[in-house]
């Protein structure tokens, strides 16, 4: 069978390409199409379908340009109240991609319209199952998400329909079928899934906690909501964009690929409620920044983190990047629902420089700078990091404020003495250190390398404890 999974890392999000006699479908598409327009065109194919396991929280889909350039039928399973033209399926119905069948499995649970697709080969053999957030290789979709977007619909309810679809629906399925998830390691749509992003069934069956043979309804029910954690604040939002409907990436792009010298830069960002997100290294951020900007690094996990930072995905943003990365970075936005790019610094940073405009620094210590300093009476220091990574190890008398949760604790950072601030290697403290010098803080450094090397000090640590989640 010719399927193909196309695997974004900073978003822990795979797509697939089905083809077979010229018709090709995509499931769960990013928001920019071309790659699978451009898939499709290699292979000499049509896309005649683009099947959604559900209304995605974690990302905002392609379907709709999809459908829109390609004209293909956007697909979505049982109890789906899209706001577009598309095909809500039946249980069990069957759609044709040349030779090959993809037969619908409605499997509530993560959502309630959540759907499996079985892959059936032109021999009728049964291959293997797109399973959306549904089944996760070592793990299954957090039933927590779609209560804040319908409240009635509890994290309980949710994850009771999740053991009856798996039970019933997932696990009588043959053990050599091929298990594709929407999602690996990194998402937070699961809480310990793998660094493999496929499996066999069988396998899962084995090795995956939530498929326990033995496991009563309300025993995976308890496991299920044991150690998750508030989702972040822009799922809600991406998920009514991918019921209503968005505007086309096309006009995103647009609207923000235009370069500003430095002093309309200044001017528009005065005149306006923009945010000025510089996506540079979090070294070079810290070494010269535009005043008031805010650090969200390109190379790290971008579109997440900006989600979590920014609460409003209306806000509009004005972009520092390196140049030449001005369109990577409005479209890694709009992957979860930023839209409202307005401009860019032309040139970058060093045009920003050039122009003699102020500039304000950060100030980064070494783990060995960090071990001097924290010995005897040593300043306050603040671990950025995930609750569940604090909880596994941490400086000894470090006070844990997760990053997403920042702007609810800012009353805990000193403004009239020095602290520290450490990640697990300096993106996050970094992101942090930025909000914090925005919102007025100054007297404080950030550890350049984070707790990875502040392991290997004589800093007293707390013993190890293997994490039970990642979020």
């Amino acid at each position: 069978m010719k399927i193909e999974q196309i695997y974004t890392g900073c978003l822990a999000h795979a797509a697939y390409y089905l083809e077979s006699k010229g018709e090709a479908a995509i499931f769960d598409p990013l928001r920019e199409v071309e790659p699978y327009i451009s898939r499709a065109k290699k292979d000499k194919a049509t896309i005649k379908y683009v099947f959604e396991t559900h209304f995605h929280a974690d990302f905002v889909s392609g379907h709709l340009d999809l459908k829109k350039k390609t004209g293909a039928e956007i697909v979505f399973g049982p109890t789906a109240k899209p706001g577009y033209e598309a095909t809500v399926a039946k249980d069990n119905q069957i759609f044709k991609i040349g030779d090959y069948q993809v037969k619908v499995i409605h499997t509530p649970g993560h959502t309630m319209e959540s759907t499996t697709y079985l892959l059936i080969d032109e021999n009728g053999r049964e291959h293997g199952l797109i399973t959306g957030d549904t089944l996760f290789i070592g793990d299954v979709g957090r039933p927590d998400l779609a209560q804040h977007v319908v409240s009635e619909l509890t994290e309980e309810k949710l994850a009771g329909h999740l053991f009856d679809s798996l039970r019933n629906k997932i696990m009588p399925l043959n053990d050599n079928l091929i298990v594709y998830p929407n999602h690996g390691a990194g998402s937070a749509c699961g809480k310990m899934m793998s660094k493999e992003t496929t499996d066999t069934l069988g396998h899962q069956k084995k090795v995956n906690y939530a498929l326990r043979p033995d496991m009563t309804k309300d025993e995976f029910i308890k496991e299920l909501l044991t150690g998750l954690t508030a989702p972040p604040g822009y799922f809600p939002q991406n998920v009514l964009l991918n019921i209503k409907g968005y505007e086309s990436l096309d006009i995103v792009r647009e609207r923000g690929e235009k370069p500003l010298s430095p002093n309309a830069f200044e001017v528009v960002a005065n005149e306006t409620n923009a945010l000025m997100l510089d996506t540079r290294k979090p070294e070079d951020f810290a070494k010269g920044h535009i005043p008031n900007s805010i650090s969200i690094g390109l190379d790290g996990n971008f579109a997440q983190w900006v989600g979590e930072m920014i609460p409003d995905i209306q806000q509009e943003i004005l972009l520092i990047t390196y140049p030449d990365k001005e369109e990577e970075a409005i479209t890694r936005l709009s992957r979860v629902g930023y839209d409202h790019t307005i401009g860019f610094l032309d040139g970058g940073f060093e045009s920003w420089q050039k122009a003699r405009k102020q500039v304000e620094r950060i100030k980064r210590i070494t783990a060995n700078q960090f071990e001097k300093a924290y010995f005897g009476e040593g300043p306050l220091a603040f671990d950025i990091r995930k609750k569940s990574e604090f909880d596994s190890e941490h400086v000894i008398g470090a006070i844990n404020v997760p990053l997403n949760e920042l702007n609810q604790h800012l009353s805990q950072f000193p403004i009239d003495k020095p602290f520290v601030l450490y990640c697990e290697g300096g993106y996050r403290s970094m992101i942090a250190a930025s909000i914090l010098m925005q919102r007025g803080w100054e007297d404080f450094v950030d550890v350049a390398d984070g707790f990875d090397e502040i392991k290997k000090t004589k800093v007293e640590k707390s013993d190890y404890i293997c994490p039970t989640t990642m979020l």
